[in-house]
């Protein structure tokens, strides 16, 4: 079946970095869109990047652009986020997701397999 186990969650301090990563399994990784939501404490899961099953695309929530880079490594069926100039509201659990379709990238309902999070917290 389909694993996907994210890591490199942990505490910072604002402006620093993290880098999480997101390896897969049971899958043909380069056959999904792979995706990174959060959720905060009493809020809505929300999108944060996806990038394209080839690599060649990525795609950001306004938030996060130019402070987050998402990428992917088909050696190694692995996807990372790259998180620099942290802030206190990226606090949230932060989930990996795989989507075979690749039609609304951005919606998490329309993604096929999670992880189970990974805890991101930023202290001012």
């Amino acid at each position: 079946q389909v694993q996907l186990v994210e890591s490199g969650g942990g505490l910072v301090q604002a402006g620093g970095s993290l880098r999480l990563s997101c390896a897969a399994s049971g899958l043909t990784f380069n056959r999904y869109v792979m995706g990174w939501f959060r959720q905060a404490p009493g809020k809505e899961r929300e999108f944060v990047a996806a990038i394209s099953k080839s690599g060649y695309s990525t795609y950001y929530t306004d938030s996060v652009t130019g402070r987050f880079t998402i990428s992917r490594d088909s050696a190694k069926n692995t996807v990372y986020l790259q998180m620099n100039s942290l802030k206190p509201e990226d606090t949230a659990v932060y989930y990996c997701a795989a989507d075979r379709s690749g039609n609304r990238i951005r919606v998490g309902d329309e993604y096929d397999a999670w992880g189970q999070g990974t805890q991101v917290t930023v202290s001012s």
